[in-house]
């Protein structure tokens, strides 16, 4: 019989209980007793201070499988591994000593890296080789840290304040679409919060990337934070399964959270709509673990996606499901509004904001020194195009 797979999983640097696979297929998480009796918060919202374990038929329980990486760095840790494929959790142990947010989880008896799959030509992986850190999402990414101006991809036992995003293989302009909608963001909703990246280089690599810092790193702290796939108790691959009606009825009905964040989260999806941001997830919103109760964390994942065809809106919007970007009607936006519980006025307003920011949006994009004229041309034209057949 194979051996069954478990791992420490700490909090901050506390150590919180144990995560295991169990007989046949399933999973379980249960904190240890000195974490329940230290007054130290809860790992995740969907796992509550209790001595029972949490048991489930995944691979993973739901919060854990969050963690996994996903895409190209998913391929290049098992081949770490030296394996052609390794188990989601195979890789959380192996890669979960610097994951997203305040969790980690550690491998009692760690399995041997090796470079015998790898392509050690490429540096990208091999700082996968040296790092123990876990990002999700299918784009190219390391982490990285900064000291003294200089960029490096994180090593054993170090916490990483940075991710680093690559050129995509299919995308060549990935990485400045990236940077110019967020910009563009930045204008269109001034009084959010967003996260601040710049376009620069690693040591020890030719390609320039995507820097962008950390919101889940305080310096060295971890900042608990969860996706709302996460909140939601869904596995990872179940990200475009739900409806942005459904993240506002969980900021409305959760204790602790502040109404007016209903109102931030419909600009922010009007944002996104608006940019063709149509790659709006269960894992591209989150929140923030805060004193006062959960925050929405600042924005992140903002790309013009429905400029490489990508055209058909993650998740449903206004009870309609697989809607091609080019066919949300105004009415769609209005009745998403009233849904999120806001009234004609504050859609109104909403409108407004958007309109009144837009030529700063498209300023943004045009000024900007990173990105070709035709990738700037084409993210204001579809601005544009989305504005009149929509907002208008």
């Amino acid at each position: 019989m194979a051996k069954l797979l478990w791992g420490k999983v700490y909090f901050r640097d506390t150590f919180a209980g144990f995560i295991r696979q169990e007989p046949g297929y399933g999973s379980s998480f249960t904190y240890d007793p000195s974490y329940l009796h230290s007054n130290m918060p809860v790992i995740a919202y969907n796992l509550p201070l209790q001595e029972a374990s949490f048991v489930y038929q995944t691979e993973l329980p739901p919060f854990f499988d969050n963690l996994v990486a996903e895409g190209w760095l998913e391929q290049a840790q098992s081949r770490v591994l030296g394996k052609r494929y390794s188990s989601r959790f195979e890789l959380l142990l192996a890669f979960g000593s610097d994951c997203a947010g305040a969790v980690s989880v550690l491998d009692p008896n760690p399995e041997a890296i090796t470079d015998k799959l790898i392509d050690v030509s490429d540096p990208k992986e091999l700082a996968v080789l040296t790092s123990r850190a876990s990002l999700s999402g299918i784009q190219p990414k390391l982490a990285i840290i900064e000291k003294n101006g200089i960029f490096y991809p994180v090593t054993d036992n170090k916490i990483s304040t940075y991710i680093a995003k690559f050129p995509s293989e299919h995308h060549a302009d990935l990485v400045a679409n990236e940077y110019l909608s967020t910009i563009a963001t930045k204008k269109l909703l001034p009084e959010d919060t967003i996260v601040d990246m710049h376009i620069g280089k690693i040591h020890g690599f030719t390609d320039e990337v995507l820097i962008i810092k950390r919101f889940d790193r305080e310096h060295e702290k971890r900042i608990h934070f969860e996706e709302f796939n996460q909140l939601f108790d869904q596995i990872s691959n179940t990200k475009y399964h739900g409806s942005y009606e459904k993240i506002a009825d969980f900021i409305k009905v959760t204790p602790r959270c502040l109404a007016t964040e209903v109102y931030r989260l419909y600009l922010r999806i009007l944002a996104g709509i608006l940019l063709g941001n149509t790659d709006m997830h269960l894992k591209n919103f989150a929140m923030l673990h805060t004193t006062s109760g959960l925050r929405l964390s600042p924005i992140y994942d903002q790309v013009a996606a429905a400029l490489y065809g990508y055209t058909q809106l993650a998740l449903s919007l206004a009870n309609k499901e697989n809607l091609s970007i080019f066919q949300i009607t105004t009415e769609d936006l209005i009745n998403l509004g009233k849904a999120f519980g806001l009234n004609l006025q504050t859609i109104d307003m909403a409108f407004n904001s958007l309109k009144k920011n837009q030529t700063a949006a498209k300023d943004a994009i045009y000024n900007a020194n990173i990105g070709s004229n035709i990738l700037k041309q084409s993210i204001v034209n579809l601005i544009d195009k989305i504005w009149n057949r929509t907002f208008i």
